[in-house]
């Protein structure tokens, strides 16, 4: 099955847009990873998921849907674009045309950028491992802003269920630029 322009449907209990981001500093810049707690972004499994795309194709014999062409997703204030992102989903877990997908993993690849309010990720490619609840987003440059505090390493690793990040440097240095007004302050 193929179709053209914007596409949208809900994934029934499937949270498909995820964290990245503290509120509080990394510890340290010159090591070689970086190991922080990320804040949630509290999206709601109430609100709609909203997919646009130039293409789409389900594959159910493959158990995966094919989006390509300015890729668009969106629940609430969340939004996920690339260039591409195929959508694997269980066998015998429901079909991506009926909205009732079990969702196994999504990928994302070209020119990959995450936003919620002031937060934003851009990267080359990434995965969501629904299964084992995990974020990875990769490239020469995995860029985390929050306004003026921008995080630069070449991976990042996100245990979703527990909020656990990891950024890496992959054989150079994780780089760190704070704005010391962007602190808390009591």
């Amino acid at each position: 099955m193929s179709a053209t322009s914007a596409f949208s449907f809900r994934l029934a209990g499937t949270v498909i847009l995820l964290s990245l981001f503290a509120t509080a500093p990394l510890s340290s810049a010159s090591a070689q990873a970086t190991t922080s707690k990320m804040k949630g972004l509290e999206l709601s499994n109430d609100e709609p998921i909203q997919i646009e795309s130039d293409k789409l194709e389900i594959k159910d014999a493959e158990s995966k849907a094919l989006f390509s062409g300015n890729v668009k997703v969106v629940q609430g204030t969340t939004v996920l674009q690339a260039g591409s992102m195929v959508v694997y989903y269980k066998k015998g877990g429901g079909a991506i045309s009926g909205g009732n997908a079990d969702i196994d993993r999504i990928e994302v690849s070209q020119k990959v950028f995450l936003s919620s309010g002031t937060q934003q990720a851009t990267a080359d490619n990434g995965e969501f491992n629904m299964t084992a609840q995990t974020l990875v987003l990769k490239g020469k440059q995995v860029v985390l802003s929050e306004g003026k505090n921008v995080f630069t390493g070449c991976q990042l690793n996100v245990q979703m269920n527990t909020g656990e990040a990891q950024l890496e440097a992959c054989g150079g240095r994780v780089q760190i630029q704070l704005d010391p007004k962007s602190q808390k302050t009591n």
